[in-house]
């Protein structure tokens, strides 16, 4: 589906991972289709859709998927488009209601809302407008930083490359984890994330500040999160004292750097675990002597652990 306005890398990415599973020998079919008669749609960019099919065209099954992509919020509270838009939330709502999966990527949940099949249902969309969609929906169960969310033909995602970690979530479901596997690797997506992983990990955030001496900081711990290091060897690399760079990343940051480190530190012995990987060599990879070591850290953020922690025990 594509509407006016939309974000490119909304419909790019997912599209480029149903190609890729239909490379690897998957029966998938793929239609560029417009929410309304225009066969042209101009994305957020300036680059143009043409030659799309209209989307009353189709007449849909249970093992169809249609994807809703996110477009130029400002749209969303353009009363004339909601009210043009019609048709096609009706269209919308029929097909949820005979089994069609549906979903959205970013502000497209804002499109299945308008809709009603979210009512009642839990949901998800970009960070930045999980308030405005509680606001004008208060009957939706809106979960916040999650990056998509699956449950029964209902799936909605947080937007950009998370519209990506929900078609390999799809594809998986319908042929595999070995296929999905490949098509990450062939589209050379280093890390898998799952439906419970935050929108914002560990390496994005407390990064929302213009300070390059604490930037070059979060950098230095980042590279050598895998060996031992200290605070002067810190402060020596970004050319300040240790009083003045524990006081000023604190002040920036809103964290300790000890802290800091630690969400680090689980952030990657997560990812690490999760890979499969053996917890002496994941405690080796996060800069410990021994594994004790990196279960005190995860059993103090134990909150975060994946739900099968025999591996841990």
């Amino acid at each position: 589906m594509v509407p006016p306005n939309v974000h490119l890398l909304d419909v790019n990415g997912p599209a480029h991972i149903f190609y890729e599973a239909r490379e690897f020998g998957a029966n998938v079919d793929l239609h560029f289709v417009s929410m309304s008669d225009k066969s042209e749609i101009e994305s957020s960019a300036g680059l143009f859709f043409s030659k799309l099919t209209d989307f009353d065209s189709f007449e849909l099954s249970k093992n169809d998927f249609v994807i809703v992509p996110g477009l130029e919020f400002e749209l969303l509270s353009d009363n004339t488009f909601l009210k043009e838009s019609k048709p096609f939330f009706d269209w919308l709502h029929l097909q949820y209601k005979n089994g069609v999966n549906i979903c959205s990527i970013c502000t497209g949940t804002f499109l299945l809302a308008e809709s009603g099949i979210l009512n009642g249902k839990e949901c998800t969309t970009h960070w930045r407008y999980t308030s405005k969609l509680a606001n004008k929906f208060p009957e939706i169960n809106i979960q916040k930083d999650r990056l998509f969310v699956a449950k029964d033909n209902l799936y909605t995602s947080a937007g950009v490359s998370s519209g990506i970690d929900l078609a390999l979530y799809i594809v998986e479901n319908l042929f595999g984890s070995k296929l999905s596997s490949d098509i990450a690797k062939e589209a050379v997506i280093y890390f898998r994330r799952s439906e419970a992983d935050s929108q914002l990990n560990i390496f994005l955030q407390y990064r929302n500040h213009l300070d390059s001496r604490i930037h070059n900081a979060q950098d230095y711990m980042i590279k050598h999160i895998c060996t031992a290091f200290t605070i002067q060897d810190i402060a020596e690399k970004v050319n300040m004292s240790m009083r003045n760079l524990t006081r000023l990343f604190k002040k920036t940051t809103g964290v300790t750097i000890g802290t800091y480190l630690e969400k680090l530190k689980v952030d990657r012995a997560l990812q690490l675990l999760s890979e499969k990987n053996k917890v002496d060599t994941v405690a080796k990879l996060c800069g410990y002597k021994n594994s004790n070591q990196l279960r005190t850290l995860l059993k103090k953020h134990k909150s975060v652990l994946p739900t099968d922690t025999s591996s841990l025990k």
